[in-house]
């Protein structure tokens, strides 16, 4: 039985943290049908100002992939419980949102903002409103434009929206929500990964949350404010692949297509995607801002997590961090028959 990382893409991943405006550290693991599990730690837990080591248990800012290990399990939780219904239109769980204004977004379904269909546009400077409870109450009842549903585009404010209806529903912030071990809100500081050098907070960030947004909203949303570990975003992988992430049934509609290239929680395997092109078609992942991701390819046995913090010290430094990310998919997939 060979190994689940080759030596390929060991050599791949050293060079990307090698080169100048890549990641300073990068971390892998992969986990097969059985159970087998291999990672890798390469590089720096930050380069600037001073180089620090990279522990295997370090915290990463999860980004985008709070949506699917947060926000669409806790919605298919509730699902399964039979607190809501994906077809629930969102003026059920929020009867305050847009008040006294005329608009469509009321009678669009947590269906729709969970394959990002709603018709809502993809990001405001939420962050350059005012303190957290400003933004709240505003983000409400701004007149945010919608356009007809049905066409895919990926909209943190869908999922803002999201985070708020789990908050009426539980009736507690999404910060006090329980979470699997390797998964946090509030990561040590000393055992997490640099980020970027913040020019809107003119300071590096290290175990606080990258996105302005989620950072202004008190460090959590919908979208963004997860932090993991290695292991701990793996046991989700492995989940996923083997089964325990959710019930059978609801496990299953978070992986099948429900839009074009969409999941409930994942973008499905494409021309293109990050996955790479030798995933099967079952295959489905989920990208991060940091340069986070998590895929899962169930045709093939594997499911994989690669954690960098590609945006250290800067989001500006134009390295291609989807060409690392498919030409991980592609290495790993290699060799499996």
């Amino acid at each position: 039985m060979g190994p689940l990382i080759p030596a390929r893409t060991h050599a791949l991943l050293a060079a990307a943290v090698q080169t100048p405006g890549g990641p300073s550290g990068a971390a892998l693991g992969v986990v097969d049908q059985t159970g087998r599990r291999e990672t890798l730690v390469l590089g720096l837990a930050q380069r600037e100002p001073h180089p620090q080591p990279l522990p295997e248990d370090s915290w990463w800012d999860l980004a985008s992939l709070t949506k699917p290990l947060l926000t669409a399990r806790e919605v298919l939780r509730a699902l399964e419980e039979g607190l809501l219904d994906l077809d629930d239109p969102l003026g059920r769980w929020l009867p305050d949102l847009a008040w006294m204004q005329d608009t469509p977004l009321r009678a669009r379904t947590l269906r729709q903002l969970l394959t990002h269909t709603a018709g809502l546009g993809p990001w405001s400077k939420l962050y350059t409103w005012g303190d957290a409870a400003t933004i709240r109450a505003r983000f409400l009842q701004e007149p945010w434009p919608v356009t007809e549903p049905g066409a895919v585009v990926y909209s943190d404010l869908g999922y803002v929206l999201l985070g708020r209806v789990l908050e009426r529903l539980r009736g507690r912030p999404l910060r006090e929500f329980p979470l699997d071990p390797g998964l946090s809100f509030t990561p040590d500081p000393a055992r997490s990964v640099a980020t970027e050098h913040c020019l809107w907070r003119e300071r590096l960030l290290r175990g606080e949350t990258h996105d302005e947004n989620a950072a202004a909203l008190g460090g959590v949303a919908g979208h963004a404010g997860l932090f993991g570990t290695l292991d701990g975003v793996l046991a989700q992988a492995e989940l996923l692949l083997r089964g325990g992430w959710l019930g059978r049934a609801a496990q299953a509609l978070a992986l099948q297509p429900q839009a074009p290239e969409r999941t409930l929680a994942f973008v499905q395997a494409c021309p293109g995607w990050s996955g790479g092109s030798l995933c099967s078609p079952q295959a489905a992942g989920h990208t991060g801002f940091t340069g986070t991701g998590l895929w899962v390819d169930p045709g093939h046995g594997r499911a994989w997590v690669l954690l960098t913090n590609r945006v250290h010290p800067s989001r500006h430094s134009g390295f291609d961090i989807q060409g690392v990310r498919r030409a991980v998919g592609n290495t790993l997939l290699a060799g499996v028959a």
